[in-house]
């Protein structure tokens, strides 16, 4: 059975490139689209669920004027204010979710909760911008990155949107219980996207809050960075077996549009990784020695390599070092770094 969309006016105005309306999900809950300017996913839809005398809100959207009045302006079709907020509980510290908690917060008082493993990537102050640099820097170079195009990679990024980004007052655990007036939500853990990836869910109406884990369309990038811990592609496929065993009538996610078939979108994520996976080991066995850079350019991308620009081109070097880290924890490719430590890291096939 294919995925069901659920939210068909969101759907809608996907196909015509225009921005959702305000809608009311279900009793006390509502989606409210707000803006990310200049991106191809051009919004974040932030949920609103009623509590009480206020409201709390799952995400928050961009840190940008027009997301700012987008979301005051979609709580006030819902006859509320942002000062009637008491909580935005944030699925992962992404700019496009976290970015204006900081900024409910100063306007409301309300509490800012995000997943304690994503709260350690935020930067603990200025002193350590120039080292985040330093470590990015060192980062693409060993992993083949040209030095004039590492170098403006690295001039390209915004230290601001990690030193600048709200500090949570709440660390969420697994299987935490959010109890406010009115709701019942419990923390679901999703690593991969991000560390600290997590999932709302509400039992008695079977709602899936499902942040970046699950979109409707398109698979979240999963990437080796410069700070990311362990085998994020690895986390990813146990975290999304690990959501079969939940009882979900409906998704809502971050971006594009409501749906309803979990099982089926879960098996297709996990079978987009297989094929990827099995596609980069070709490219190993094909150009053995390879650096992770060349072999990202070797790869199928949504489109040509030569049309990327820099950041683009640093994601998918994080998404291909994803699935190399992966392979090799199978036993399949092998990463030998040649020289100093600082690389360059090549990978070769083990048979």
């Amino acid at each position: 059975m294919a995925l069901e969309i659920s939210g068909t006016v969101q759907w809608q105005a996907w196909q015509d490139r225009v921005l959702p309306p305000v809608e009311r999900v279900r009793e006390g809950l509502w989606s409210i689209p707000v803006p990310i300017p200049d991106n191809p996913l051009r919004y974040v839809l932030v949920y609103a669920l009623e509590a009480g005398d206020g409201v709390v809100l799952i995400d928050a959207g961009w840190d940008a004027e027009v997301s700012w009045q987008a979301l005051n302006d979609g709580l006030a079709e819902l006859g509320t204010a942002v000062g009637n907020v008491k909580a935005v509980l944030v699925t992962h510290s992404h700019p496009d979710h976290l970015g204006l908690a900081g900024r409910v917060r100063e306007a409301s008082g309300a509490y800012v909760a995000l997943h304690t493993l994503d709260a350690t990537l935020l930067g603990a102050d200025t002193e350590t911008r120039d080292k985040w640099h330093s470590s990015l820097l060192q980062y693409l170079t060993t992993h083949g990155v040209p030095g004039a195009e590492a170098a403006a990679t690295v001039d390209g990024m915004n230290s601001d949107l990690v030193f600048g980004a709200a500090r949570p007052d709440v660390l969420l655990q697994d299987g935490e219980r959010i109890k406010l007036p009115g709701l019942d939500l419990r923390v679901v853990w999703t690593p991969g996207h991000s560390p600290g990836h997590s999932c709302f869910y509400e039992p008695e109406r079977r709602l899936l809050f499902s942040g970046d884990h699950v979109l409707p369309r398109i698979t979240p990038a999963v990437g080796v960075y410069a700070q990311t811990p362990g085998d994020p592609l690895a986390d990813f496929l146990l975290s999304l077996e690990r959501l079969e065993r939940f009882d979900v009538d409906e998704v809502l996610p971050a971006h594009e549009y409501r749906f309803r078939r979990l099982d089926e979108r879960l098996v297709q994520m996990a079978r987009h990784h297989t094929e990827r996976l099995a596609e980069t080991l070709t490219a190993v066995r094909a150009a053995s020695g390879a650096t992770a850079w060349e072999l990202s350019a070797r790869l199928k991308w949504s489109r040509p390599w030569a049309d990327f620009g820099v950041q683009q081109r640093r994601f998918a070097l994080g998404e291909t070092l994803a699935h190399l880290k992966l392979l090799e924890a199978r036993g399949e490719v092998v990463e030998a770094v040649e020289g100093t430590a600082a690389g360059p890291a090549r990978w070769y096939p083990t048979r």
